[in-house]
C-alpha cells in the first residue's frame, strides 16, 4: 500500500546550494536583500491564533547583530490570556486535524517545498538580517528546509501503514499509530528555520497540532514558514504561532495540562528544566507528558597520524568558525596524535587567520555572535583560558569597522587540558581548543571524555581504525574523513547522546514515532 501512495513521487534528492561564487547568483542574493529590506525592515507583524493574525500586548525590537543599531521588525509579547486561547485553539483544532487524510498532509507539504523553492533568497536575505549567517549558511539551512518538506511528506505516507503482526488464528490484528494531541515546540535563534520547522512537520505530519514558539532574537525566519504552510494548504488552526517573553510563554506553555508533547531545542540548562517541569502532573492533566529535546553538544575532531591532514584542516575550520560557531554540532575540540599534533594546529591557525570577519550581509566568512551578551559570556571563557592553556590565535574582539556588534576573532587554544573548561564545556562561540593524544585509542577517550554526544569527527584511512571508531565514539552522529557539521534531511539523521539530549533523530526514519502512540486492534473472525 506504501509504495501505491507514494505513486507520483520522484525519487528523493537534496535540495541544492546556490553557487555565490557565480556573479550572477551573487547579484541575485543583494537583490533579495534589498527587497528585504524594503518590504520587511520596520514592520510589525501578528501572532496567529486559531488562524487569525492577533497584536500581543507591547511589542518588542528584533535587532540586526551585525549592525545592533538598527531594528529590523517587531513582534508582539502574548499575554497569559492569548497563551490559553492558543492551546485551547489547537486543542479544538486537533479533534478534526487527527483524522485528516495522511495525503493531505503529503500534498501540502510538497506544495510548500515548491513554494519555497521559489523564496529562498528572500528566506536566506530575512535570517541573514535575524540571526547574523552569511549567505551560503543562511542557504544551506533554507535548502534544508525544502528537504524537510520532501521527507516528512514521505515519511507521512510509510508511518500511516502501520506495522505488520505475527498472525494468530481466528483473528485479525493490526499495529496502527495515532497523533497525541497538542506540542508545545519552542526553538533557538541559531536555526530559526529548520528546527522549528522539523518539529513542527513531526507534529503536524503525525496529525498532531501545534503551538511554535520562536526564539524572540528571529521570530520572522519562523512566520514566513507558518504562513508559507497556510499559503499551501494547512488549515489555519492546525498551527498557532505565539511570540514573546519566557515569563509567558516559558514555563506557563510547559506546564499546561492540555499541552501533550514538548519538543524543544535550545541550552542544556533548559531542557533539563523542562524535563522536570513535565515530569509533573498539572490538575486535570490526563496523560504523561512526552518530552523531546536537543540540548547542545562540545563536539570532536579526531585525527590519527594516519589521516589526511590537510582534509582534517579544511573541515575543522569550516566546522569549528562556521556562524561563528553558534551551532550544536560546531567542532570545539580537536584531539590529535602527537606526531601530527603540531602540522595539523599549524595548518588550521592558517586557515582560520585567513578568515574574513564582517557583515553576513556582505557575504563575509567570519560574522558576530548573536547578541552582545554573548560576546560577553564567550570573552569570559576565552580570558580565563589565557590563563591555563596556549593561546596561539585571536583571543580579542575583532575589528567591525563601521559596524556595532558582537564581532570576535577566530580563537585557537592549544595544549588544552582534557579537564579545562575549554575541553569540557560548551562555548558556543568562535573558540576552538586543541589537545594532544599519545595515541589513536587514547584520542577516542579523550573525545568520549564529555557529558555530551551530538556529533564527532574522525580522521584515519586505516579500516581497522574505523571500524573501532565506529563502536567507540559515544554520539549521535559520527562522520568519517569529513566535517562534523551539515547534516542532511534524510540522509544524516540529527540527535545525540547524553546531555545532547534524548536522541530523537530528526530527518530520520524514526523520527514521527515521537509524535505518535501505538495502537493494537484485535478482531475475532
Amino acid at each position: 500500500m506504501t509504495s501505491t501512495l507514494m505513486e507520483g513521487f520522484l525519487p528523493f534528492e537534496h535540495e541544492p546550494y546556490f553557487a555565490f561564487a557565480q556573479e550572477e547568483v551573487a547579484q541575485q542574493q543583494r537583490e533579495a536583500y534589498r527587497m528585504v529590506r524594503e518590504t520587511y525592515v520596520g514592520r510589525t507583524f501578528p501572532m496567529y491564533i486559531g488562524g487569525q493574525p492577533v497584536e500581543g500586548g507591547e511589542t518588542f525590537e528584533v535587532r540586526n547583530p551585525a549592525d545592533t543599531r538598527e531594528v529590523v521588525w517587531r513582534f508582539p509579547g502574548a499575554t497569559p490570556e492569548q497563551l490559553e486561547e492558543a492551546v485551547a485553539a489547537a486543542k479544538a483544532a486537533f479533534e478534526e486535524w487527527r483524522f485528516s487524510d495522511p495525503m493531505q498532509r503529503a500534498t501540502i507539504f510538497k506544495r510548500a517545498a515548491e513554494l519555497l523553492r521559489a523564496r529562498r533568497m528572500e528566506f536566506n536575505a530575512v535570517m541573514g538580517l535575524e540571526n547574523g549567517k552569511n549567505w551560503a549558511e543562511a542557504d544551506g539551512e533554507i535548502a534544508e528546509c525544502v528537504d524537510h518538506f520532501e521527507v516528512f511528506a514521505r515519511e507521512t505516507l510509510k508511518w500511516a501503514q502501520g506495522k505488520p503482526v505475527y498472525p494468530v488464528p481466528g483473528e485479525h490484528v493490526t499495529t496502527v499509530y495515532e497523533p497525541i494531541g497538542v506540542v508545545a515546540v519552542i526553538s533557538p535563534w541559531n536555526f530559526p528555520a529548520a528546527i522549528p520547522l522539523g518539529m513542527s512537520l513531526g507534529a503536524i505530519a503525525a496529525g498532531n497540532t501545534v503551538v511554535w514558539k520562536p526564539a524572540s532574537e528571529t521570530p520572522l525566519s519562523s512566520l514566513l514558514l507558518v504562513e508559507l504552510l497556510f499559503e499551501a494548504g494547512l488549515p489555519r488552526n492546525v498551527i498557532q504561532f505565539l511570540t514573546g517573553a519566557d515569563d509567558v510563554l516559558g514555563d506557563p506553555l510547559v506546564d499546561h495540562k492540555d499541552v501533550r508533547m514538548i519538543a524543544f531545542t535550545g541550552s542544556k540548562e533548559i531542557g533539563c528544566r523542562i524535563m522536570e517541569r513535565a515530569a509533573k502532573v498539572q490538575p486535570g492533566q490526563r496523560w504523561l507528558k512526552r518530552v523531546m529535546a536537543e540540548m547542545g553538544g562540545k563536539d570532536p575532531t579526531v585525527v590519527c597520524a594516519d589521516g589526511d591532514v590537510e582534509a582534517a584542516a579544511v573541515g575543522i575550520v569550516q566546522a569549528a568558525f562556521g556562524y561563528a560557531g553558534q551551532k550544536c554540532s560546531a567542532c570545539s575540540r580537536v584531539i590529535a596524535e602527537d606526531s601530527v599534533y603540531d602540522e595539523l594546529l599549524e595548518r588550521v591557525t592558517a586557515l582560520a587567520r585567513g578568515l574574513k570577519v564582517g557583515s553576513p550581509e556582505e557575504n563575509a566568512a567570519l560574522g558576530p555572535v548573536i547578541h552582545e551578551g554573548s560576546a560577553q559570556r564567550i570573552m569570559a571563557y576565552v580570558e580565563r583560558g589565557k590563563g591555563t592553556a596556549r593561546l596561539v590565535l585571536g583571543g580579542e574582539r575583532a575589528d567591525s569597522g563601521e559596524h556595532e556588534g558582537g564581532y570576535l576573532q577566530p580563537t585557537i587554544f592549544a595544549d588544552v587540558d582534557p579537564k579545562d573548561p575549554l575541553f569540557q564545556e560548551e562555548i558556543f562561540g568562535p573558540v576552538l581548543s586543541f589537545t594532544r593524544a599519545r595515541d589513536w585509542q587514547h584520542a577516542i577517550e579523550l573525545a568520549n571524555d564529555s557529558e555530551y554526544g551530538l556529533t564527532a569527527a574522525f580522521y584515519s584511512r586505516d579500516p581497522a581504525k574505523i571500524a573501532e571508531a565506529r563502536r567507540r565514539i559515544h554520539v549521535g552522529n559520527l562522520y568519517v574523513n569529513r566535517k562534523c557539521t551539515g547534516a542532511l534531511s534524510g540522509t544524516h539523521a540529527f540527535g545525540g547522546y547524553g546531555m545532547s539530549g534524548t536522541n530523537a533523530k530528526v530527518g530520520g526514519p524514526d523520527y514521527l514515532f515521537w509524535f505518535l502512540q501505538t495502537k493494537t486492534v484485535a478482531q475475532r473472525y
